[in-house]
């Protein structure tokens, strides 16, 4: 497991799908692991702690799988922090514009490429670097930054975002998008659906990582069809919830 491997695997041809975690239990973490290619901590809605976050961000790369965090909007802070318990990749929430978007993306980079402050002390024995400086080259070249592409704003301005340089691309949140263009929540409608094909086909364009939230399978099938990159699929919950409901409705079945 290094440093660069979650950016590696979303330069492939392949579509990479990642879990959604809310949970902090790490029998929960290691069940997605086993299954998914990434494992991403929803801590702006998640009910983990901090620990919970930081050993599940150590529990994926023992089990060599990339950790995102999705930190609370406009915490910077906690972005470093993540990247310092192992995370390889952050989600920022609700960016409005393109000034947001690059304060982001070069909080995850150290200077002279950003402003990160240095002191990943768990990073380096998790990923089994002695040296302080290679760490920094391989976090300079493979952490990966997404900025949340939730928002009227940030949907007008996708073309000044996707021009940051620092920034290694976006992630569509289709509920929120959907509220922001249409007034209503409707995160499959048609005009949901070609805003999401258009800021995938725009940020392809644009050399940058295209990822996205999925409820379903069936969503997600359609978002790998549009040439996603990333699609983050269901949640820890949901998926505990729409067993239970199946296993029940199943055993109450009257043939």
């Amino acid at each position: 497991m290094t440093v660069g491997k979650l950016r590696e695997m979303l330069g492939s041809p392949d579509v990479a799908l990642s879990a959604w975690a809310g949970l902090g239990d790490p029998v929960v973490h290691e069940a997605l692991l086993a299954a998914f290619d990434v494992i991403t901590f929803d801590v702006q809605h998640g009910l983990q702690s901090i620990e919970e976050i930081r050993e599940g961000c150590a529990r994926a790369v023992f089990l060599g799988k990339p950790a995102l965090v999705r930190v609370p909007i406009g915490d910077l802070a906690l972005a470093g922090r993540v990247l310092d318990f192992g995370a390889t990749g952050v989600i920022l929430p609700m960016v409005d514009n393109a000034a947001e978007a690059e304060r982001f993306a070069r909080a995850l980079r150290y200077p002279p490429l950003g402003m990160r402050s240095f002191g990943p002390a768990r990073a380096l024995s998790l990923f089994g670097m002695n040296s302080a400086e290679a760490y920094i080259e391989e976090a300079n070249k493979g952490i990966v930054s997404l900025a949340m592409i939730e928002t009227a704003g940030a949907f007008r301005e996708i073309d000044a975002i996707l021009a940051v340089p620092e920034l290694g691309g976006v992630f569509v949140g289709p509920s929120d998008l959907s509220l922001a263009l249409g007034g209503k929540l409707d995160p499959n409608g048609s005009a949901s659906d070609e805003a999401a094909h258009l800021i995938c086909r725009q940020a392809k364009s644009a050399g940058k990582i295209a990822a996205v939230y999925a409820a379903n399978a069936a969503d997600a099938r359609r978002y790998r069809d549009m040439g996603y990159d990333l699609i983050c699929v269901a949640s820890d919950i949901g998926l505990l919830k729409q067993a239970s409901l199946a296993i029940c409705a199943e055993i109450r079945r009257k043939d």
